[in-house]
């Protein structure tokens, strides 16, 4: 009874699906309900930076005794990084995501750094994890190219700059 019991308190491992997932970015100044609806996302990575050292320390080498030097090479964790995030979004009539770009291109960079949540849910819409970016400010708007003969939607793309990546959930 007590093992039956064990199991079924054992956290299931569930593998989450790329296409559930919510950005939530809140713009100062923005009249909307929400800033933006997103499509994609991309460049989510964080990384460490590898320091190597290399040392040349004494050693006595061969039948002789005579004394030459042996590299010794020492790996430690560096500088964290987090990568720019892109989200892409169908063109639309809001103006809210170029005029962030603009207070930033007009001097107001520093009062234009924003947080934002990315949310991936499960099948049943349950949230089960949760990113944050910190310190975000775009860095590029980009709009896909117009054809007479296409019949995609016009997509924007915005690039974001930003300070953490972080998982907290």
């Amino acid at each position: 009874m007590a093992d039956a019991a064990a199991k079924s308190q054992e956290p299931k491992i569930e593998i989450l699906s790329t296409s559930n997932f919510y950005i939530e970015i809140t713009l100062q100044g923005s009249l909307e309900k929400i800033d933006g609806y997103f499509m994609e996302c991309s460049g989510l990575s964080r990384s460490q930076e590898v320091i190597e050292i290399v040392e040349v320390t004494p050693q006595i080498w061969g039948r002789n005794g005579t004394t030459k030097g042996r590299v010794i090479r020492t790996k430690i964790p560096g500088n964290v990084k987090s990568d720019n995030i892109t989200l892409k979004q169908g063109l639309n009539i809001s103006m809210t995501m170029w005029k962030w770009l603009k207070a930033v291109e007009d001097g107001n960079w520093s009062k234009q750094l924003r947080d934002g949540d990315i949310t991936v849910y499960d099948q049943s819409a349950t949230e089960k994890a949760r990113f944050r970016f910190n310190g975000a400010w775009p860095v590029r708007y980009k709009i896909s190219d117009f054809k007479a003969d296409g019949g995609e939607f016009a997509v924007t793309e915005v690039e974001l700059s930003v300070t953490d990546f972080l998982r907290i959930s």
